[in-house]
């Protein structure tokens, strides 16, 4: 099955046989549905700090930030913008040549509210000598269209969002990328003012964020009082996944082996590449302007706050129970942290000897540690958040999508269905052990979460096989908390006509 062709292939791309075998046989298995305790909600497993404790978590967030510690912003940036467009790539191959359906013709009837418009404008007079407006007037809406979306005019059906302008200023328009960096400084700086941020971004693109990066930094470095470090990295080739026919073959194009991108949870080798104790991630369109920016860096602070003060106090049990001295209340007291602190439940610990519980606690409370924020659910599509039981016979919270639950059984899509809370991508990470040793992050994923999909290549039929979530399987075992945040830091761009909302505008 595997030719010496394929092998060279392979030692290109960093993959072993062994992983092939692997991969194709999860084509043939397919993955498991979690088996699910609980939507998880604010009366179970979700944390909804009163005004109290909000302000006790940002002081403790402050403390932290202020000593040695290194904190990093980590934003996944790689994807497309392309799914941003769909809309205005059908009307562009549509029969008809003037505004149809309502997002067209809330698109042009608001095209000057973009904040890409004084760009859009300047590429249609370059390419046809009138402006984007003067188009529309002469119902020419295809050209602008076509000069907004294709490589001759600003070629955003390609690009990825982190460069698309956004948001409008006085001083000009802003690109994620920007909003981002400046998201940096305002919560991730630290004493030091040193705000590290680091993209994942696809090779294609690379020298364009460099380019961006290389061309404002500086400006925002001043105006916020920080030094900037930012950092990017490209998913690595080795995190691929081969692809297969409908008989789980491996697919081949033009005789080679077809591999394909491993998905978001392929970053989990960019994260655990990072060297840093604390870690944001955020998604790259869940930004908003200055103007609302307040609610944001409250409550990621407040997150933060969250993920130290757990920290300092799991690190001080694992500590004692090193040491050997301690009582048997002291590891019931223990348990209980691990109980109703970071919602880890195991029904037979009731039956360990103390020897076998500490064991048993050692092992739960030394691995990475995440802080996630959840926003009330609104119908956006998506995962979220659950309690689950784990290989191991714990129940502890994770963050699900829909594929991993199954719909046939009643119980399970009334949990998914009516659930209160909803995944806006919004964690704080702690990667380093008690000891001040980097996790190997990779050890902590269920491979057994991934996800197979139907695509097509060249007309034929393939499987298409996703390495588990980044914020799904791929850490699923971390120790995981959920906080409620509310809806106000929560505001993505799915599409072109969401630039249009308050919110960014």
């Amino acid at each position: 099955m595997i030719t010496p062709q394929d092998k060279e292939q392979l030692a290109q791309k960093g993959i072993s046989e062994a992983q092939i075998a692997a991969q194709l046989d999860c084509f043939k298995t397919g993955f498991p549905y979690l088996e699910l305790s609980a939507a998880a909600s604010v009366e179970k497993g979700i944390v909804k700090p009163d005004a109290e404790a909000e302000n006790a978590f940002l002081a403790a967030w402050e403390d932290y930030a202020n000593a040695d510690k290194t904190i990093v912003k980590f934003v996944p940036a790689s994807g497309a913008a392309s799914r941003m467009f769909k809309d205005l790539f059908e009307f562009l191959e549509a029969a008809y040549n003037e505004p149809t359906t309502a997002f067209e013709r809330t698109f042009f009837e608001n095209l000057t509210s973009f904040a890409f418009y004084a760009d859009l404008s300047a590429a249609c007079e370059k390419q046809t000598g009138k402006t984007a407006t003067q188009l529309v007037q002469e119902g020419n809406y295809k050209a602008v269209v076509a000069a907004l979306l294709t490589a001759e005019g600003l070629n955003y059906g390609s690009l990825p969002k982190g460069l698309l302008k956004f948001h409008s200023y006085e001083d000009g328009a802003r690109t994620p990328l920007e909003e981002h960096l400046v998201e940096g400084a305002l919560y991730a700086a630290g004493k030091s003012r040193r705000a590290n941020v680091h993209f994942t971004v696809s090779p294609e693109h690379r020298l364009f964020f460099e380019a961006l990066v290389n061309e404002k930094a500086k400006a925002y470095a001043s105006k916020y009082d920080v030094i900037y470090n930012v950092s990017f990295s490209e998913q690595k080739q080795s995190t691929d996944t081969v692809a297969a026919d409908m008989n789980n073959e491996p697919f081949r194009d033009k005789g080679k082996l077809l591999f394909r991108p491993g998905g978001h949870g392929a970053l989990i080798e960019n994260l655990n590449d990072l060297d840093a104790d604390v870690v944001f991630i955020k998604n790259i369109d869940n930004v908003v302007p200055d103007r609302l920016k307040d609610d944001t860096v409250r409550y990621k602070k407040l997150l933060a706050g969250v993920l130290v003060s757990l920290q300092k106090q799991a690190f001080d049990y694992l500590e004692l129970l090193d040491s050997g001295q301690y009582t048997h209340e002291q590891i019931l007291e223990v348990l209980h942290f691990l109980q109703k602190k970071l919602f880890c439940k195991n029904p037979e610990t009731k039956n360990l000897e103390d020897a076998e519980l500490v064991i048993y606690l050692r092992n739960k409370l030394n691995r990475p540690m995440r802080v996630c924020g959840m926003v009330p659910n609104v119908g956006e599509p998506g995962g979220g958040p659950f309690l689950a039981y784990n290989p191991d016979g714990t129940v502890s919270l994770q963050i699900l999508e829909s594929s991993q639950i199954d719909m046939n059984d009643p119980a399970k899509k009334e949990m998914f269905v009516k659930g209160t809370h909803f995944n806006p991508v919004d964690l704080v990470c702690a990667v380093r052990d008690y000891k001040g040793h980097k996790f190997d992050l990779t050890a902590f994923v269920d491979k057994a979460t991934g996800f197979i999909s139907y695509k097509s290549k060249n007309g034929k039929e393939l499987k298409a096989l996703e390495l588990p979530g980044l914020w799904n399987g791929a850490m699923s075992d971390w120790n995981t908390v959920f906080v409620e945040v509310p809806l106000s830091t929560f505001n993505p761009v799915k599409t072109v006509n969401d630039l249009l909302r308050d919110q960014h505008q």
